[in-house]
């Protein structure tokens, strides 16, 4: 396992990140697809001893359940200062006023929360799942900023924005002398490169390291396109539709270029696909989302697969502009 620092900070962590979305029992979180508490601490484990000690949840998966189940298997197989936790904050937990949103009162009583449900003193990197266009920036940034001065919160993180939106906080965080953002999760794919008309140029030039969500795309590109609906996933998750379907013609000739780059070279197609995402700027540790311990092993040995020139030309060749989805 290779580890970076993390942007401009001096925190080390592994070139992979691991994703927790679908640890949380399909009762708590309506979805066909997540994993029982057994089957999710089997994953986490493996993943330690894979070497991987930077492990991504969220307030809003399965509403708290997978903090939960994260908190748990840390605790047992874990120590607590060898590990980077990340949680995030920003959709409505509850019903009624003051459930959602980056008020300073909803920073302030949802990390409290997650660190209840994590079992924790303190939250390694906290993140602003979106941008809340009804508080005020500066509001939310001196919040996180007296979260990290309380020692609840070491690092500061934010989630898929404009460039813009992301540019002015972070000068507006470097203005105020408050603690700045590190880290950009955003979405970025061998079918989905809108980040790189900006975002990616900003985060390299102002030490921001990139730690992209759906680095496969909901495994469409692990897998040939006639099999986009194989997998469980595949088949009962709205999201993904959400996300691809309005591009699906367009996208497949990029699979179909993973597919036969995948079989020339005899590896899976996440490898291939993995391999190209950390060649793109300021890109530090892709979010897997791993149900297998082959998921696992295929990101693992993507750190270390070389793709040439052509074959990165192959890939990026067939690709069209896309809407922008999630932060329009």
């Amino acid at each position: 396992m290779r580890y970076h620092k993390l942007g401009h900070s001096g925190l080390e962590v592994s070139a992979l990140c691991l994703g927790t979305v679908t640890y949380a029992p399909p009762a708590r979180s309506g979805r066909s697809w997540t994993l029982d508490e057994e089957a999710s601490r089997s994953l986490i484990r493996a993943a330690l001893e894979q070497g991987i000690n930077f492990i991504d949840t969220a307030n809003i998966y399965a509403k708290g359940a997978s903090e939960e189940i994260v908190g748990r298997a840390i605790r047992d197989f874990a120590l607590r200062d060898e590990v980077v936790i990340t949680s995030k904050l920003y959709n409505p937990m509850r019903s009624g006023p003051n459930s959602k949103g980056l008020s300073r009162k909803a920073i302030m009583q949802e990390c409290d929360h997650s660190l209840q449900r994590l079992s924790m003193d303190y939250i390694d990197l906290y993140e602003i799942h979106r941008w809340d266009d009804e508080t005020p920036i500066e509001e939310t940034l001196e919040a996180l900023h007296d979260l990290v001065k309380m020692g609840k919160v070491r690092y500061l993180g934010a989630s898929s924005m404009f460039a813009w939106q992301f540019s002015k906080a972070l000068q507006i965080q470097k203005y105020e002398r408050w603690s700045r953002f590190i880290v950009m999760q955003n979405h970025l794919n061998l079918i989905y490169r809108e980040e790189e008309r900006e975002m990616l140029a900003l985060c390299a030039a102002e030490g921001v390291a990139v730690t992209p969500w759906s680095p496969l795309a909901r495994g469409r590109l692990a897998r040939p396109v006639d099999a986009a609906k194989a997998s469980v996933r595949g088949a009962d998750d709205s999201y993904t539709d959400f996300l691809y379907a309005a591009t699906a013609e367009a996208d497949s000739a990029v699979i179909r270029a993973v597919e036969v780059i995948a079989e020339t070279r005899g590896v899976p197609m996440a490898q291939v696909a993995l391999a190209w995402l950390y060649t793109r700027p300021a890109v530090v540790a892709a979010v897997i989302g791993a149900t297998r311990e082959s998921h696992l092993t295929d990101a693992v040995a993507a750190l270390d697969f070389q793709l040439s020139a052509e074959e990165i030309h192959a890939l990026e060749a067939p690709y069209i502009p896309h809407s922008i989805v999630e932060h329009d």
